[in-house]
């Protein structure tokens, strides 16, 4: 089968021809529909050796949607044939926090040597992905693949981030949502159908700004010198209530800062290298509280499918064949994808 490799640290991927995996034991095997494309992907790529426990080569690839094609002899659910979206961030599988469907902080994640599917394990990028459980899969039912699977990551990263900050949204309540791209699109969107905020969203891109707005954002504005001026007045001068970062710059944490109203929220969850720092009494406002959210739940994944399902939530999805995953990766690099990338097999 074909599948997109990372074969070696400092190397672009490489569309490569792999034997197909055979599951055992309780193994899941996924006929890959759709698989979508991440800035995660792009710093796994750009890595230096040893900054990360993965061990190349591995298939890249976290956010997968597919239907199950064959069972290992002790795997009892799902039923071949079913439409199932992986949940990504595999643990160890044995402490309190993956029993409870949190692998996404698994006590044990800093001995594993992985992240989870496509993050140092084979990924989605493929035409099969093997799945070690079927605790790992959530069904989708007639969901388009290509809106199921960025759901995994993109939806349910979002999702994990509002859900820390949504007790600060209550009536009358502002929420800014900085960077709009794959995630803070559907970020905009999970904020208006669960919350009863007002939605502000700030991006350098003009184009990134109208995606905003047809995903329900009430404003948004250009990240410019004035940009904490232009919202707080739009707050009437009092600020935010909770700010969601996707982009994680340091402009982005000053805008933040600048832009919070005391008891404010702070979900930081770009990696965008920048640094904040946090000194009492310092420039921070009182109350401040920071978060810093790694992806979600599973129970939260079937949340976000639910809401996808029921039509509160759409993916502006870009399709390339498997084939064209350097162009995928390359026009993610510069920016010029709208909301994200999907490649889909065969």
């Amino acid at each position: 089968m074909k599948a997109v490799r990372l074969t070696a640290w400092g190397r672009e991927p490489a569309l490569c021809e792999v034997e197909r995996p055979v599951p055992h034991g309780a193994d899941v095997l996924v006929r890959v529909e759709a698989a979508g494309l991440c800035h995660s992907d792009v710093h796994v790529i750009d890595s230096s050796p040893g900054a990360l426990p993965y061990r190349p080569p591995f298939t890249l690839g976290h956010e997968v949607a597919g239907h199950v094609a064959a069972l290992g002899p002790h795997a009892e659910s799902p039923a071949v044939g079913e439409r199932v979206v992986l949940y990504g961030p595999w643990g160890c599988g044995s402490c309190a926090r993956c029993a409870a469907g949190r692998d996404n902080y698994c006590d044990r994640r800093e001995d594993l040597g992985w992240h989870g599917v496509g993050l140092g394990r084979d990924g989605g990028m493929a035409e099969y992905v093997l799945v070690p459980a079927g605790r790992h899969l959530v069904p989708i039912g007639d969901l388009p693949a290509d809106q199921a699977a960025p759901l995994s990551d993109a939806g349910l990263t979002s999702h994990h981030a509002v859900a820390g900050v949504r007790h600060a949204l209550g009536d009358d309540s502002t929420a800014a949502v900085i960077g709009v791209g794959g995630l803070g699109h559907l970020a905009v969107q999970i904020l208006r159908a669960t919350t009863p905020s007002r939605v502000l969203a700030v991006d350098i891109r003009e184009e990134a700004l109208a995606l905003a707005r047809r995903s329900g954002a009430h404003a948004g504005t250009l990240m410019r010198a004035d940009t904490a001026r232009v919202l707080r007045t739009r707050t009437g001068g009092v600020g935010v209530d909770a700010v969601l970062d996707f982009v994680g710059n340091s402009a982005t944490l000053e805008l933040a800062a600048d832009i919070l109203r005391p008891g404010g929220e702070l979900a930081l969850v770009g990696s965008g290298g920048g640094q904040m720092t946090v000194r009492k009494p310092g420039f921070l406002p009182p109350g401040f509280r920071l978060s810093l959210p790694f992806w979600g739940t599973r129970p939260e994944l079937a949340e976000v499918i639910a809401l996808a399902r029921s039509g509160a939530l759409h993916v502006e999805a870009e399709r390339f064949p498997l084939s064209a995953a350097p162009e995928a990766f390359d026009r993610l690099r510069r920016g010029r994808v709208s909301g994200r990338a999907v490649l889909i097999p065969g």
